[in-house]
């Protein structure tokens, strides 16, 4: 039965370093996969698009994205590819909250497209092509694997030109 883990706060040190690759070899070990049933059960209750093994204390290259009804996980992912393109939306983070405990809300730039490899809870090599929301959604559960949150990268907007 999948338990529901701790979501590390910032300014949690943890979730400032970059994470380690997981080992093919371990993926279909079962307290790994007891682990992604764990992070995906949490993201779920949390109502998370996403959620990051350092955001649960572990720095490891693990990712649960749930987009469209879907979930899946990426291991070690690795973006291969970014478009040109880029747009500058909303975000929040389960790891970033207000003093009152709310999730705090900001502008963040992103490519509108992207190409990323990664292997499955399987261990099987995939690629996915992701845009719009999904596309923003990888760079920022990947950008946890770095240890960079989505408040090092607010969009200075600037005023429109009368």
């Amino acid at each position: 039965m999948p338990k529901l883990l701790e979501i590390l706060l910032n300014p949690n040190p943890i979730l400032r370093k970059k994470s380690l690759p997981v080992a093919v070899d371990d993926i279909l070990k079962p307290d790994f996969q007891s682990f992604l049933a764990d992070l995906k059960e949490t993201m779920i209750k949390k109502d998370g698009a996403g959620l990051a093994a350092p955001q649960v204390g572990k720095n490891i290259r693990v990712v649960v994205i749930q987009n469209d009804n879907q979930i899946f996980f990426l291991i070690n992912p690795v973006i291969t590819k970014k478009s040109w393109a880029r747009e500058i939306e909303e975000e929040g983070c389960l790891s970033v909250l207000s003093k009152k405990g709310e999730i705090i809300y900001a502008p963040v730039e992103r490519h509108k497209k992207i190409n990323c490899i990664y292997l499955n809870e399987k261990g099987e090599k995939k690629k996915i092509s992701a845009e719009k929301l999904l596309a923003r959604i990888i760079q920022h559960e990947t950008d946890h694997l770095d240890g960079v949150l989505f408040i090092d990268k607010i969009a200075k907007i600037k005023p429109k030109k009368k």
